[in-house]
């Protein structure tokens, strides 16, 4: 006996857990840490050059839009590195429970909110 399938998903719909959710950051944070590396490159290299290219560098930081999105770079890091501690925990089969997988993505995300929170407003 054939199942009956939906024609179409009602996206709308459809709600993923906690898990889910942080699981899809941190794949987004993770390419958006790789695309931002040039940038980031550059900024180091202008920084170390000389005299001339650090006064730019500083004139290209204190701008409000780049600060927002040195902002947004320093959550994805952090994201990503508090969700790669959870998936290493997961690997190393600790957590697996529901309500254990639950509470550790919740806290993923609010240690990497108030990380960049509090190291966001030391840097701004």
């Amino acid at each position: 006996m054939q199942k009956q399938r939906p024609k179409h998903l009602e996206l709308a719909k459809i709600r993923l857990p906690i898990p889910g959710i942080v699981s899809i950051l941190h794949r987004v944070s993770g390419v958006v840490l790789f695309f931002s590396l040039p940038l980031l490159i550059y900024l180091l290299s202008g920084s170390l050059n000389s005299e001339q290219s650090f006064e730019s560098y500083r004139t290209i930081i204190s701008h409000p839009l780049m600060k927002l999105i040195l902002l947004g770079l320093l959550w994805a890091y952090l994201h990503h590195v508090c969700a790669g501690i959870r998936f290493l925990l997961l690997d190393m089969h600790k957590g697996l429970e529901l309500a254990t997988a639950r509470a550790t993505a919740k806290a993923v995300l609010y240690v990497s909110l108030l990380l960049t929170v509090v190291l966001g407003v030391s840097l701004w």
